[in-house]
Parts: C-alpha cells; sequence; structure tokens
C-alpha cells in the first residue's frame, strides 16, 4: 500500500504516506462547499505534475551533469464543467534560475525529460497541459 486516507469531516481528508508517515491534509475548495483552507485533491494532482517534472529533470541533470538547483514551477490549475465538474486545463511555468545557463542541447533534454514525466504521461488526454519554459 502507498497511502492511507481516513475521511475527517467537514469535507476535508487525512492522508498518510505509509513508507515514511509523512501526512497531507485536504480541504474542498470554496467553490465547491469546502472552506478552502488546505489543498484540495485536484490541487494535489496539479501540484504532483509540477513536482513530478522537476524530479525528473533532475534525474536528467544528474545524468548528464547539469545544475538545475533553483528552477521553479508555478502551477494554475484550471477546472471545467462541461458536463461533470474536472480539471479542464493544467498551466505549467518552468523557471531556470537567470544565473545559469544551458546549451541547446542541454534544453532539449530536460525539456524532454519534463514533458515525459510519469504524471504528465498519466493524466487524462482531456486535461490540457500548457508547459512552458523559461530559460535564462
Amino acid at each position: 500500500m502507498t497511502a492511507q486516507i481516513i475521511y475527517l469531516g467537514d469535507l476535508r481528508t487525512q492522508a498518510t504516506h505509509l513508507q515514511s508517515q509523512t501526512i497531507i491534509d485536504t480541504d474542498a475548495p470554496k467553490d465547491n462547499q469546502g472552506k478552502g483552507e488546505r489543498f484540495s485533491p485536484t490541487d494535489l494532482v496539479a501540484t504532483a505534475l509540477g513536482s513530478c517534472m522537476l524530479s525528473i529533470m533532475g534525474i536528467a541533470a544528474n545524468t548528464h551533469s547539469m545544475d538545475i538547483v533553483e528552477t521553479s514551477i508555478d502551477i494554475e490549475k484550471i477546472m471545467v464543467a462541461d458536463p461533470l465538474r474536472r480539471i479542464g486545463e493544467i498551466k505549467v511555468d518552468i523557471h531556470f534560475p537567470s544565473t545559469k545557463t544551458y546549451t541547446d542541447k542541454e534544453k532539449k533534454i530536460l525539456e524532454r525529460a519534463a514533458l515525459t514525466c510519469p504524471v504528465y504521461l498519466s493524466l487524462n488526454e482531456n486535461v490540457q497541459k500548457t508547459v512552458t519554459f523559461n530559460w535564462p
């Protein structure tokens, strides 16, 4: 098992990662009857995409002796209701540190890594993924 999730009431859950005992609490968003005081489950999906992209780019960077420390991602999740409420688009803005430079080959390696991360490949094809690479 990966995690155990408990419903706490008031549209909140608590997920425990069994290997590390790390805890993540979720809350339904304000626009869906929740308090919006924590990540929503769909926020976690979008956040997982960004974390996965950075992790896979980190593996590629290690393999090719590149430095991507302090690279950051801004995530925007856009919900739609057509006809059911779901994630319609995730906007991913990847920002590489202005103090570093990358060759065209390194950029291609990192872009390919980001766009082949397991979360990216697992998202339904109906979820639009808009990815922008902001190079220094």
